[in-house]
């Protein structure tokens, strides 16, 4: 890779208007909000864009992907997810999702590039209720994933720097 550091696309994705279904995108907002970020990294809100997500995907070496993720277990639960657990994630059957983020990546791997993924997802309280807040309960857990998505961060080569 001549030494030049891979580009790494940290991904929220969810509907906002459903509570805690916009769980990644408030995620990615926050990181914008409390970070500088080295010039390899790009942070985007992909809310619910679905297959139109192929291009940022394909322009990426490594994706961290943020999003409401239903693993059965208690709200604000923070899950990890690779290969073939990517599964598990954007699995809403009332979701307001164009199209499954797996789908889209198996379409960049058709096209012979699709970045190496890895998806931080939180159990939500409540995805059925319009409201553009998130729940109290899954609030409280942002910090804990985004702490899991810096760190994730670093692990690929890219830097965060707390803004003063």
């Amino acid at each position: 890779m001549s030494g030049e550091p891979q580009k790494i696309l940290i991904l929220g994705v969810g509907n906002i208007l459903y509570t805690d279904e916009g769980v990644g995108v408030r995620a990615v907002e926050r990181l914008i909000e409390s970070y500088d970020f080295s010039d390899n990294v790009i942070l985007m809100d992909g809310g619910n864009l679905g297959m139109r997500l192929m291009q940022p995907l394909m322009d990426a070496d490594y994706c961290i992907v943020l999003d409401a993720v239903l693993g059965g277990d208690e709200p604000g639960t923070i899950y990890r997810f690779t290969g073939d657990d990517l599964r598990k994630s954007l699995a809403f059957k009332d979701s307001m999702h164009q199209s499954d983020l797996v789908d889209t990546l198996i379409y960049c791997e058709l096209v012979g590039k699709r970045p190496e993924t890895v998806v931080i997802g939180m159990e939500p309280f409540d995805f059925k209720n319009m409201c553009v807040e998130l729940s109290p309960t899954v609030a409280a857990r942002v910090p804990a994933m985004l702490d899991i998505a810096l760190k994730e961060l670093a692990d690929a080569g890219g830097i965060a720097t707390p803004k003063a």
